[in-house]
């Protein structure tokens, strides 16, 4: 009888094992965690997997980017709109180094992705070989965790380890190296998702007595205020969160990588905060008597100077990752877990309420806002164009359906402001690291994860220089983006700082650009020009009826600047209107 079983043990093992090659193995272990679609440029170092992905192509698409910078920002898109893993590949040398920016801004912004790169054959690390470049020990500060594989058999433990780091309590990317040789190496290959791993434990246990004692702050509370971020939308507590405001009539404001949670029409949705942020919640920030913050840390972009802020208020602190708490703003309450457990365990603890007399305060304040700032951003009586006014457009031919993928800079807080959404996953922006050229890529990669949603892409005539050559990788896989460039022929952002800190000393910030029309054309994309009022409507209109990629260039007024706005290192109630 035992020798029945031994055999019978035996026979499962050997049907469960196949021997295949590392190369392989690394496409079969994509496979296996449900990866549809990955992004990256091949190279001598990575050849291999180029092989197998050939040989797999009816199961795995690959993209072809123009850049491999371009392939970590659409992973990153892929990544925000889907909540799924994105995964980028590359070869070693400057095809890894052109990873580091994408993977610096996923580590800032919580983003879950997993980078493969190909490495020198295994006998020659540390020997200056061509292309050789340590991208474990360049990628360490900025990975949630990376490793280097010398051996074929490590493969299917280390690349499962790789998607649940990535993916598990608060997101980030890995990266993952691997020897030339360990690729071509033959193995016994079986795979199994990892579930764990010892001494990480990515979701710490929610203390029920912090959770009480939040719930009594709240309800004791005259003028409570919520800011959101990020966290709800990748803990999935939408729902909850929505619960918990409506239930206690809490005024929220989010940080730009929140916005989307709610509907921007919410009565209860009181904007953004930040240094470009609404004037009601960023003043009231300074009078309210309990903050609570939910799945935010606290960026030095959100709370400007730290000595004057928010010191009225007790301050509460939902949060996923501990090292948050405390660490730029002192806590009294901190409540760790997962927000839609910790939201939908709060729930029943909270008093219904409703603030009537405190909301009234923000509704002042927005009236003061749109007086000064609003009215003329999306109603403007000058004859150039505004930013503003785009939005608005784009708002009504989508009718806040359209998941917006903006760069970096003064039409990434205008977009930001002014964009209307309906559907979480709606804002896909760097915020963190704030990377010049994110817009376009990351547009590729969300339209491919939710291609029945209208993706626009929101761009500057700066930053879409960065990465234009992603117009190619939009041309060959006939990607449906719509890519709207505002160009005032100015580095805008920088530019606003030299005008009102620098006494407008205008140094380096003035563009000469080319026809960016006749670029998009080149690349066989239908494109058009707007310079004048009259004709944004019909052109916006006829951009979003496209069911092609379509490129947009606005020109916009060349000196307009953001507002309101918190100067550098000024206290949240030094905002200016203008």
């Amino acid at each position: 009888m035992k020798e029945t079983q031994t055999i019978e043990n035996i026979t499962k093992s050997t049907a469960v094992t196949e021997r295949i090659t590392g190369s392989e193995a690394i496409v079969r272990c994509l496979l296996e965690e449900g990866v549809k679609v990955l992004y990256g440029y091949p190279g001598g170092a990575i050849m291999p997997v180029y092989d197998e992905l050939f040989k797999y192509q009816d199961k795995i698409h690959h993209v072809l980017t123009r850049h491999e910078q371009g392939a970590t920002h659409a992973a990153q898109g892929y990544a925000r709109i889907s909540g799924e893993v994105g995964v980028a590949i590359a070869t070693s040398g400057p095809g890894a180094t052109n990873l580091i920016t994408g993977i610096a801004d996923a580590q800032i912004d919580s983003t879950p992705m997993v980078c493969i790169t190909g490495q020198v054959p295994s006998h020659l690390l540390g020997s200056d070989a061509f292309q050789e470049t340590d991208i474990v020990g360049i990628s360490t500060p900025i990975t949630k965790w990376n490793h280097q594989i010398t051996e074929a058999a490590e493969i299917p433990e280390v690349i499962a380890k790789a998607f649940y780091i990535a993916k598990s309590g608060r997101p980030g990317p890995v990266l993952i190296d691997i020897t030339k040789d360990a690729q071509f190496e033959e193995f016994d290959f079986k795979y199994k998702r990892c579930k764990g791993i010892r001494s990480y434990k990515p979701v710490p246990e929610t203390d029920i007595s912090s959770l009480e004692k939040a719930a009594e702050l709240i309800n004791t509370a005259k003028k409570p205020l919520v800011v959101w971020g990020q966290g709800v939308i990748l803990g999935k507590a939408e729902e909850e969160f929505k619960a918990v405001i409506e239930k206690a009539g809490l005024p929220a404001a989010w940080t730009i990588l929140g916005a989307s949670a709610i509907p921007t029409s919410h009565p209860l949705n009181v904007g953004m905060v930040g240094m470009h942020g609404n004037y009601a919640p960023n003043i009231l920030t300074n009078e309210c008597d309990v903050l609570i913050a939910i799945g935010m840390r606290f960026d030095d972009r959100v709370t400007g100077n730290l000595a004057s802020y928010a010191k009225q208020a007790k301050i509460i602190h939902f949060e996923i990752d501990p090292a948050e708490v405390d660490k730029n703003v002192k806590t009294d309450i901190a409540v760790l877990g997962d927000a839609k457990q910790s939201l939908k365990d709060l729930l029943p603890l909270l008093n219904a309420n409703s603030h009537h007399d405190w909301h009234q305060k923000f509704k002042d304040l927005y009236k003061i806002e749109f007086e000064k700032v609003i009215k003329y951003d999306l109603h403007p009586t000058k004859e150039g164009l505004t930013m503003g006014e785009v939005l608005k457009e784009i708002n009504k031919q989508t009718k806040g359906e359209a998941a917006i993928v903006s760069d970096v800079g003064q039409h990434q807080m205008v977009a930001c402001r002014y964009a209307e959404f309906n559907t979480s996953k709606s804002n896909i922006t760097s915020g963190g690291l704030g990377t010049m050229g994110f817009g376009l890529p990351a547009a590729i990669g969300a339209k491919m994860a939710a291609p029945e949603r209208e993706v626009v892409s929101i761009c500057g005539d700066g930053g879409y220089q960065m990465t234009i050559q992603e117009l190619g990788t939009i041309f060959q896989q006939r990607t449906a983006v719509k890519v709207v460039v505002l160009n005032n022929d100015f580095l805008g952002m920088v530019r606003q700082w030299q005008q009102l800190f620098f006494d407008k000393r205008y140094a380096s910030t003035k563009m000469t650009n080319p026809d960016f029309v006749t670029i998009a054309k080149g690349y066989h994309l239908n494109a058009r020009r707007v310079t004048k009022r009259e004709e944004l409507a019909s052109a916006v209109e006829e951009m979003i009826a496209s069911k092609e990629p379509y490129f947009l260039e606005v020109c916009v007024e060349k000196e307009d600047n953001v507002f309101p706005m918190i100067p550098s290192g000024a206290s949240v109630s030094d905002i200016r209107l203008e």
